[in-house]
């Protein structure tokens, strides 16, 4: 078990702490945890670890004699690097130390006594920024030491870990992707001498499993275990032992090769990619296109006992609604699935996938025996296509084409059987939008879409993909934003808002144009002395004035897998274990007891969840983020959302939108058709923003067809405020790229941002990392564009200072704040 003296964290010079959210040195002592919350950690990894094959061999009955093999039993990757995981816990456990502390198997001494020493000997690097190791150098092991383990055992768990981060891909190369030359003769030498062998994937993102079917039943188990951060090594030692069972299902799709997934050909480029394979990501292309390229399906993941499920649909004009009664057949152990409904659209003329998840839910746990009833329904309007050619008749349009829908029913993509169907005898509109984010015409590619052979099986065709065809510039001039007109300080506090004796207008009509400047951007720096030590950055009332008229400061933290201050805080399970769970009720009571925590640490919004959709196995963050299909994606982060949320303070979902990579992140274009953002790549924030009202978003650092995330006008206000109805703060990634609005040229960088309501830049200066210094020029294009006719307006920058007011407002854990700021003039 590692302390906290044993992993102090690294210190940091003041450029490395400008130049990315690094890990913050301690100032605080206290290593208290809420056993809830560490109790939470512990059942949510067990629950999201995937059994991919079992013999029998797991769970190891009480008493049996393991042999642990790697490096990886001691200096287990308890998550991935960056600001998705660099949190000082308190603790953390191995899994050498939670099999030996759980006392159920007998593990072999002597070859865990070898690890150790080595292990001890050779001290992992642990690197730096965007350069952390991706596997631990394995120890040279003899086969007769493997032999003489074989001996005195019953069974082998060999553990392979990787580890991922922000800042950097993963690799097609053997220690990243593909396994080592050490890792493939460790394997030899140990499934030659024992006749069970488990292997466990401490993996935050998936990697290559090809080389299974070369071992085939040489290797009897496999538990893919994530990363399930502090807790994450007794989750697994439970899983092992039986004292849980493993819960986990797939939310990707495991190709044979890399080169089967349809998005390699597309990923990685410098200046932009084109995301070729449109709505085809995953499941819904393997499943349409190359089901025999698949070694496990998306959805799959196996217990420790059998079920049946026996399902019933009715559907009407409206919904769709399916009850699955679950039995646990088994006669040992316990268990839940987890029941996954897909529908299979008719081609019509836009083209469907084979089968697409519409809804799922998780079973209570059932014992031998047992059954439960799971009532799953969804709207018939949720199965709708969105058509940005116009080749239905309705372009930018959300469509039901005509025809049979078949609705299928099970416990993973492939092995659901038709369970029902109704059928649309014409088109129906479900939603008539307009145009945003289309490609722009000297960007168009080619697409990936659906064709069909003469015996009628489905194959890959290709098509130009529509481009840009309205106006911008005309819709901007054609925005009304009213100003309200300046009053002067009239003594109005933000106290008296809250306590309905002044209106928000009021307040705002007060505000100088400098403290209007203020309110869009955080506090120039990460570390703000106006917040908890080792913050991430501080906004709104970030100067005197504003405190003087009660605007508390905001605190924001990282983050996905705990809080990332000068302090300890708990180390959850990374996204891709929570997501793998498919137990949106677990994920929120998880979420509600780490807001909790957010209080006790004094901080007020979490930078968090992660949600982008895992386009490709190599994106070095897929480990921070849930699946590679949108509705598994929406539904585990409205659980995390609306679970923190409960404690009264804020989640802030990132990164909106198209975020698939991070090689060059701050300059890469996404060009992605306009069907492909809306279906895949934005779906799951709408389904999160629906379900569970963020109060704050956060901006992505890439382009989207040509336009950067924290410019776009069309992503931030007419998608998500004017279609969507978001109605809170929406702020930058840390820091952002200098441009100028091609449509209105006085305005530029910070006016630029405020127009598109992308509220608060942060950290919040224009800091040039060449010199060292910050850009004066850059800070003051807000006040410059201001003042300008053809500039920014009023009203704009207004309508900003609202978001953000009324964000600290709505935070329960800053009235008393306000109260105290608005009754002392500044001083809490």
């Amino acid at each position: 078990m590692n302390t906290p003296s044993d992993t102090p964290t690294p210190e940091l010079s003041a450029g490395e702490q400008e130049l990315a959210q690094a890990s913050t040195s301690l100032v605080d002592t206290d290593t208290w945890v809420d056993p809830e919350l560490a109790a939470l950690c512990r059942e949510a990894a067990a629950d999201g670890a995937v059994l991919l094959r079992n013999d029998g061999t797991l769970p190891f009955a009480p008493r049996a004699r393991v042999a642990l093999f790697s490096r990886v039993q001691v200096d287990y990757f308890t998550v991935g690097y960056g600001s998705g995981g660099d949190v000082n816990a308190p603790y953390s456990w191995n899994l050498l130390d939670a099999l030996r502390d759980a006392a159920v198997v007998d593990v072999d001494a002597e070859l865990a006594d070898l690890y150790t020493q080595w292990s001890k000997d050779n001290q992992p690097d642990e690197g730096t920024w965007g350069n952390w190791p991706r596997y631990f150098e394995e120890m040279p092991i003899e086969r007769e030491t493997v032999r003489a383990a074989a001996s005195r055992t019953d069974a082998a768990v060999v553990v392979i870990g990787r580890a991922a981060g922000e800042a950097r891909e993963n690799t097609l190369e053997p220690g990243s992707y593909y396994l080592t030359d050490d890792e493939r003769a460790l394997l030899d030498s140990v499934t030659a001498e024992f006749e069970r062998t488990v292997v466990v994937l401490d993996c935050g993102n998936v990697i290559d499993l090809a080389w299974l079917e070369e071992y085939g039943d040489k290797i009897s188990s496999v538990l893919y275990a994530w990363q399930g951060g502090m807790e994450g090594a007794r989750s697994v030692a439970d899983v092992l032992t039986g004292v849980q069972v493993p819960g986990g299902r797939l939310t990707d799709t495991i190709a044979r090769r890399y080169e089967d997934y349809p998005s390699a050909p597309n990923f990685g480029g410098l200046e932009h990619n084109d995301y070729a394979e449109d709505i085809y990501v995953g499941y819904r292309y393997f499943e349409t296109f190359a089901p025999e390229k698949v070694l496990f399906p998306f959805g799959f993941g196996l217990g420790y006992t059998t079920f049946d499920v026996a399902t019933t649909v009715e559907t009407s004009e409206t919904d769709v609604t399916v009850s699955a009664t679950v039995t646990n057949t088994g006669s040992e152990h316990p268990g839940a699935e987890v029941v996954q409904v897909y529908v299979q659209a008719p081609d019509g003329r836009l083209g469907k996938p084979a089968r697409v998840l519409a809804s799922f839910a998780k079973s209570r746990q059932l014992a031998p025996g047992e059954d439960d009833t799971v009532d799953l329904s969804f709207p018939v309007a949720s199965l709708a296509s969105y058509d940005d050619s116009g080749v239905t008749g309705h372009r930018s349009a959300y469509v039901l084409e005509a025809g049979t829908y078949t609705v299928y029913v099970g416990t993973d993509v492939r092995t659901a059987t038709e369970a029902g169907s109704f059928t649309l005898d014409e088109l129906r509109v479900v939603e008539q939008l307009a145009e945003a984010c289309a490609p722009e015409a000297e960007h168009a590619f080619q697409r990936m879409t659906l064709d069909r052979d003469a015996a009628g099986q489905a194959v890959v065709a290709w098509q130009d993909v529509p481009t840009r065809q309205s106006s911008r510039r005309e819709r901007i001039e054609a925005r009304q934003v009213p100003a309200v007109e300046q009053t002067g300080d009239q003594g109005i506090t933000l106290a008296d808002v809250a306590a309905g004796t002044a209106t928000l207008d009021a307040f705002v009509a007060q505000l100088t144009d400098d403290e209007l400047e203020a309110l869009t951007r955080g506090d120039r720096v990460m570390g703000s002395e106006l917040g908890a030590a080792g913050n991430a950055g501080v906004f709104a009332g970030i100067s005197e004035s504003l405190r003087a008229k009660g605007v508390p400061p905001v605190t924001t933290t990282d983050g996905p897998s705990g809080i990332r201050l000068s302090a300890y805080a708990s180390l959850l399970p990374s996204g891709a274990a929570l997501a793998a769970t498919w137990n949106t009720p677990l994920v929120r009571r998880l979420a509600a007891a780490h807001g909790q925590e957010m209080v006790r640490k004094n901080t007020h919004v979490l930078l968090s969840p992660g949600m982008n959709i895992h386009r490709d196995p190599l994106c070095g963050r897929n480990f921070e983020y849930f699946s590679e299909d949108p509705l598994v994606t929406g539904l585990v982060a409205a659980a995390v959302i609306g679970g923190v949320q409960e404690a009264g303070v804020a989640a802030c979902p990132k990164h909106f939108a198209a975020n698939n990579q991070e090689t060059n992140r701050n300059l890469n274009d996404s060009r992605v058709s306009e069907r492909a953002l809306r279906e895949i790549y934005l779906r799951g924030f709408q389904i999160a923003i629906t379900e569970s009202a963020p109060r704050t978003i956060m901006t992505s650092y890439n382009k989207i067809n040509g336009v950067w995330s924290h410019y776009n006008d069309e992503l931030c206000t007419q998608i998500l405020r004017d279609e969507w109805g978001f109605t809170g703060t929406v702020v930058t990634d840390w820091w952002m790229q200098h441009d100028t609005d091609p449509d209105f040229p006085a305005v530029t960088d910070d006016a630029y941002r405020v127009r598109a309501q992308v509220d608060v830049f942060m950290p919040g200066g224009w800091f040039d990392h060449i010199t060292g210094e910050f850009d004066q020029v850059a800070q003051a294009s807000l006040l410059t564009s201001l003042a300008q006719p053809d500039g920014i307006s009023l009203g704009e920058v207004q309508r900003t200072a609202r978001n953000v007011l009324q964000l600290a407002l709505g935070l329960g854990t800053l009235r008393d704040t306000v109260t105290a700021l608005s009754a002392g003039r500044g001083e809490a």
